[in-house]
C-alpha cells in the first residue's frame, strides 16, 4: 500500500487532502524558514515557496518514520508589489497589509516538493519498489481583493484567522468574503494543488488512485 506523509502542519492542507480522498498521515517538521531563507539568501517568492517546500519534506523524509512512504512538503508565499509575503504573526503587519492589498491583486505561489522514500527495489511483500524521486513544482494563482475598509479589516484581524496565513488571507475560511475572484488554481491559493501533487506522484510512478480509499 502507498503511504503519504504530508510535512505540514497546516489544517487547511490536510482538510484539503481529505476532501479530495487521498490517504495521508501528518508529521511535522521542524525547519525554522527564516533560516532558510538567510542560508540561501533567496529573495523571489516563487523560488522561496519552492525552497521552503523542498526544505520540509526533506527534513521529515530524514526520520526514520518516514521510512517507505511518500513525503509531500508544502509552502506559500504571497507576492504584492514585487515583495515576498509570509506569514504577518502580529495585528499590525496584517493591517497594514490588507489595506496595501484592498482593491488590487497579487500571486501566492505554493510549493511542493515530494521525496519517495520507499526502497527502490520490490521486498517481494506486495509493495512496489520506489523510484528514488525528489522533485517539485509550484502552482501559482493571481488573487483579486475587493475594496476593504478599515473596520472590516479590523474585525478579521480579531478573529486570528489571517495572522498565520500567508498573505494575510484564506480562501476556504472567513476571508473568502474579501476575494472577488481567483485566476489560477483555486487549491493552490488554499495552499496545496492536487493536481500538482498528481503531477509529482506520476513522476514517482505512482498514481493518485493508488492513494484514494478501497471501494
Amino acid at each position: 500500500m502507498v503511504r503519504l506523509i504530508l510535512a505540514s502542519q497546516s489544517p487547511a492542507r490536510t482538510k484539503l487532502l481529505a476532501e479530495a480522498g487521498i490517504r495521508h498521515t501528518v508529521l511535522v517538521s521542524d525547519v525554522d524558514e527564516a533560516a532558510v531563507q538567510a542560508h540561501y539568501g533567496v529573495t523571489d517568492p516563487h523560488d522561496t515557496a519552492l525552497l521552503l517546500a523542498r526544505a520540509k519534506a526533506e527534513a521529515v523524509a530524514a526520520l526514520p518514520e518516514a521510512e517507505g512512504s511518500l513525503v509531500l512538503g508544502c509552502d506559500s508565499v504571497f507576492e504584492f508589489d514585487g515583495e515576498a509575503h509570509g506569514k504577518p504573526y502580529t495585528p499590525d503587519v496584517a493591517r497594514e497589509r490588507m489595506l496595501r492589498m484592498s482593491g488590487n491583486a497579487g500571486v501566492l505561489h505554493t510549493g511542493h516538493w515530494l521525496v519517495d522514500c520507499r526502497d527502490t527495489e520490490a521486498d517481494g511483500g506486495g509493495d512496489a519498489a520506489g523510484s528514488g524521486a525528489t522533485l517539485g513544482a509550484v502552482a501559482s494563482a493571481e488573487v483579486f481583493f475587493q475594496e476593504m475598509d478599515g473596520t472590516e479589516i479590523d474585525a478579521y484581524i480579531a478573529t486570528g484567522e489571517p495572522l498565520h496565513c500567508a498573505g494575510s488571507f484564506t480562501i476556504d475560511g472567513l476571508g473568502g468574503a474579501f476575494i472577488r475572484k481567483v485566476d489560477g488554481d483555486p487549491h493552490a491559493v488554499v495552499g496545496l494543488s492536487v493536481s500538482t501533487l498528481r503531477g509529482l506522484l506520476a513522476a514517482a510512478n505512482v498514481r493518485i488512485t493508488d492513494l484514494w480509499p478501497p471501494r
